[in-house]
């Protein structure tokens, strides 16, 4: 491609050597750079790729992006016949340069992309098996894994870099993909990592305590969320849970078509839990009575979410409830486990107090008389307030509680524990044990756990290893259940 195909005249704020040379390539890191490469100067958290500018130079880059104009280079064209872009956001413009350079691959299929603290894993992938199931050629973009039609690909981040992302998608279009379902997060709406992305429909869960150790106030996790909806353009919808009280903010001035879906309240789309056991759930979604195999009035929002999604894409309402029903679980969301004594190990990904009262408030109402136990920790070098509250609801409603190690990367997890251990009152202590080694601590639940109880291992999921000082060793919850059981059988 020619580099005026790629940035236009008007989104620059100063050209040098303005040559329009060939682009083979476009990166950000400079150590990707080949010959003719367009490379985009990105300002990160950790380093600035402002200060790579010349080493992508003498790596064969035509053409720079960047916000910064580089000193000694602009002014020396002779020597440096690279032509320098300088714009106002580099991020901004990486996104809209990524989705030109693989031909705009989003607006080639429906995009419909959820932002939210909880629920985005599970609905993303639970409406990308749906379609499929409906016979339609799908792709999935999430924070377990991503789908080109039924070919697999390792996810690394919920929403991956713009480059990556629209590679992603060019290989859907390829595919035949009429459908991409993706998680859409805080922190990629905050680093316009969506930037170019046409998306046919946005879906809003909720907002919880999470991620503040990068957003710094919850104003403006809250903002970075409502960044999907206010750039959604006029032909598209916008779909929120009016029980989120900021369900009516994220559409607060936006230009889609706006619909609502409640479990509690009056919306265009409605559900109501009437009976739930271990098994699963008999819902009412409008009229009509639909049995999931699913627990908890957060999945029920979750399967509100995804009917109410598949009618607005145009699905036939009875065709949509019948591959409702058959729809599984999502790995490492409430994933059960029978073992011996008639225990029941679950392995859920919850690791926000929101995520985790809801996890176990589900529990408890489904088992009443059960002893319930469960097994958590909190993440190291990531926000450090909900630790207590993570506490607080544990005591809330667990019968005996195992404080442990979960993905500590760069902190010390006995300090993690320590501050976990201020939210517990003294009466909640007796009740609560604190072991390090999650090893230890999954074994130790489930043999003091009683005949018949439940054993909630939260935090991890679908995750397979441990973040240790910057190294992920492999530790996966549910093969630690296993060999437990295993032993007591």
């Amino acid at each position: 491609m020619r580099l005026n195909e790629l940035i236009y005249k008007d989104e620059a704020v100063t050209i040098t050597n303005d040559s329009n040379p060939h682009i083979s390539s476009v990166t950000f890191d400079s150590r990707d750079v080949a010959e003719d490469s367009l490379f985009v100067a990105i300002k990160g958290s950790v380093s600035d790729g402002h200060d790579y500018i010349k080493q992508a130079i003498e790596n064969g880059a035509t053409a720079v992006l960047c916000e910064k104009m580089p000193v000694g280079l602009a002014d020396n064209n002779r020597n440096h016949p690279v032509t320098i872009i300088q714009t106002e956001s580099s991020h901004k413009m990486l996104g809209l340069v990524s989705s030109r350079f693989y031909g705009n691959p989003s607006s080639k299929m429906k995009v419909v992309g959820i932002t939210g603290t909880n629920g985005k894993t599970t609905t993303v992938t639970l409406l990308y098996n749906l379609f499929t199931s409906l016979g339609y050629i799908c792709g999935l973009i999430s924070t377990i894994e991503n789908y080109v039609g039924t070919r697999r690909y390792p996810s690394t981040h919920t929403t991956p870099d713009p480059l990556s992302l629209n590679k992603l998608m060019f290989e859907m279009n390829k595919q035949g993909c009429e459908f991409c379902f993706m998680e859409v997060s805080s922190h990629a709406l905050d680093q316009d990592r969506v930037c170019g992305i046409k998306f046919e429909g946005a879906l809003f869960s909720n907002i919880t305590h999470d991620h503040l150790d990068y957003h710094k106030d919850f104003l403006s996790y809250i903002n970075a969320k409502k960044k999907l909806f206010d750039n959604l353009p006029s032909s598209s919808f916008a779909l929120v849970n009016i029980d989120d009280r900021n369900g009516k903010t994220m559409v607060q001035n936006c230009n889609a078509n706006t619909y609502t879906y409640s479990c509690l309240s009056h919306a265009n789309f409605n559900c109501k839990v009437i009976e739930s056991t271990l098994e699963g759930m008999l819902m009412k979604i409008g009229t009509h009575d639909v049995w999931a195999k699913f627990i908890g009035l957060h999945n029920a929002y979750n399967l509100l979410a995804v009917y109410s999604t598949a009618i607005l894409l145009g699905g036939d309402q009875q065709e949509v409830l019948t591959a409702l029903s058959a729809l599984e679980n999502v790995a490492g969301r409430l994933e059960y486990i029978k073992g011996a004594n008639d225990i029941t190990a679950v392995v859920d990904y919850a690791h926000t107090p929101d995520a985790l009262s809801n996890v176990l408030r589900t529990l408890k109402e489904v088992s009443t008389d059960t002893q319930l136990v469960t097994v958590f920790g909190c993440g190291g070098n990531r926000d450090k307030s909900k630790r207590p509250e993570m506490a607080r609801v544990s005591a809330r409603y667990s019968d005996k509680i195992i404080v442990t190690s979960d993905n500590p990367r760069f902190e010390d997890p006995d300090e993690i524990i320590k501050e976990i251990k201020t939210g517990f009152e003294n009466k909640e202590l007796v009740k609560t044990l604190f072991i390090t080694d999650r090893r230890e601590a999954i074994k130790a639940a489930l043999t003091m756990a009683s005949p018949g109880a439940i054993v909630l291992v939260a935090g991890k999921g679908h995750e397979t290893y441990q973040d240790v000082k910057g190294v992920k060793e492999h530790f996966d919850d549910k093969e630690e259940i296993n060999n437990v059981f295993n032993l007591m059988s």
